[in-house]
This record gives structure tokens, C-alpha cells and sequence, in this order.
């Protein structure tokens, strides 16, 4: 099944990291980035964001060529933008088939599977356990 929505000419793709997600559609355009309504510029505030977000479009050499929607959820602005990073590799992926060794080779499509560790019972946190007591 291919994740193009054949009504708009929107490609899907999913990223997630940490305990966020991002939703992604891409369609041919003029090169704008959208994310939960806002601009790319005014959501994630802080350069290394903005660039990890609009890497996988310049690896694939398509930054002023497609439009990106972007809904994230979950986590914080750190996670957000690595979701994202994902979510627009695989979408771009399902847009065009021939971005995938580029964007392969650039580790855009591996998820990286670091999560909070679960808190543990009798512990007060997920490795944290009571302070020692002499008497």
C-alpha cells in the first residue's frame, strides 16, 4: 500500500522519538514548513532544531520543491524535532522512491530507540532505590 493520499498528492510519513510523534504530509509546492499551524522558525525557536528538522530536505535536494505539514505531539521540543526528522524522510520516501539511499545513507529513516526507563515498584524512581540507613 503506498501512503500517498490520492485525492491532495500528499506523501505520509510517521517519526517518532523519545515519547514524541510527528505526523507529516508532503505534497509538490513552493518549499514552505508548517508545524502544528505555525511556521517552522516561530514552533522550534532554537537553530540546531530548525536545521535537524530541514536536513533530511537537503539530503534529498528537494528543500524549495515540496510543501511540509507537520503535526507533533508528545515530549518536548528536542524529541518533537527528531520525530519530525523522521516523519519527513519517510514521507519523502512515499513521495518519491528514488530519496531513499540519500536519505539512508544520511541515517534519516533509522529510529533511534532511546526512551525513558519505567519507573520500577519498590523504587523511587527506575533505578533509584531508598537511602541506607546504619540505624
Amino acid at each position: 500500500m503506498s501512503k500517498v493520499d490520492q485525492k491532495t498528492g500528499e506523501a505520509l510519513g510517521t517519526g517518532r522519538r523519545k515519547s514524541s510523534v510527528a505526523r507529516v504530509r508532503v505534497k509538490a509546492g513552493s518549499g514552505s514548513i508548517v508545524v502544528n499551524g505555525k511556521p517552522l522558525e516561530t514552533y522550534f525557536s532554537t537553530a540546531q532544531s530548525q536545521r535537524q528538522v530541514i536536513d533530511p530536505l537537503n539530503a534529498a535536494g528537494v528543500k524549495d520543491t515540496v510543501d511540509v505539514r507537520i503535526t507533533a505531539s508528545g515530549g518536548g521540543t528536542t524529541g518533537q524535532a527528531g520525530a519530525c526528522k523522521m516523519g519527513i524522510a519517510r514521507a519523502l520516501v512515499n513521495f518519491d522512491p528514488e530519496h531513499f539511499a540519500a536519505l539512508r545513507d544520511g541515517g534519516f529513516l533509522t529510529r533511534d530507540s532511546r526512551m525513558k526507563e519505567r519507573k520500577k515498584p519498590g523504587l523511587h524512581g527506575a533505578r533509584r532505590g531508598t537511602q541506607f540507613s546504619k540505624r
